[in-house]
């Protein structure tokens, strides 16, 4: 398992700002938005629901652990998804950190792959309230 989802109630659109708010309130930023929707009409012609890529980053925990591995930032930011799906309904998705930290193979990144995860599960709960 390599990530964790909630179910937004509410638009891509809205969903997106909601969670950047949701972010923001943990101590991440959003450093990039890719929206595949776009991209994928733009360069392949192909029509898709929409879907967005949304690479966070708090500052403190990514120097943390480059401080540990500076090879590390390969890993980063942290990606959350917000897609729509064919009944209509928005899913925001989360990588699992410690999947991710976990290719390091490094034990010592584990409090730094919960802490992580602490942070992005209560984003995802604040979406549900």
């Amino acid at each position: 398992m390599y990530g964790f989802h909630t179910t937004f109630n509410g638009s891509v659109v809205d969903a997106v700002s909601a969670v950047t708010v949701a972010l923001s309130e943990e101590g991440f930023g959003v450093l990039t938005e890719i929206d595949v929707q776009a991209t994928l009409k733009k360069k392949l012609n192909i029509e898709r629901s929409a879907y967005r890529i949304l690479g966070a980053c708090n500052p403190q925990l990514a120097h943390q652990a480059l401080e540990a591995d500076p090879d590390i930032g390969l890993l980063l930011p942290c990606n959350v998804i917000v897609r729509e799906e064919a009944d209509g309904s928005t899913t925001v998705g989360f990588i699992e950190p410690a999947a991710m930290l976990g290719v390091t193979g490094r034990s010592d990144l584990v409090p730094l792959a919960d802490e992580v995860k602490s942070r992005l599960e209560r984003v995802r709960d604040a979406l549900t309230l």
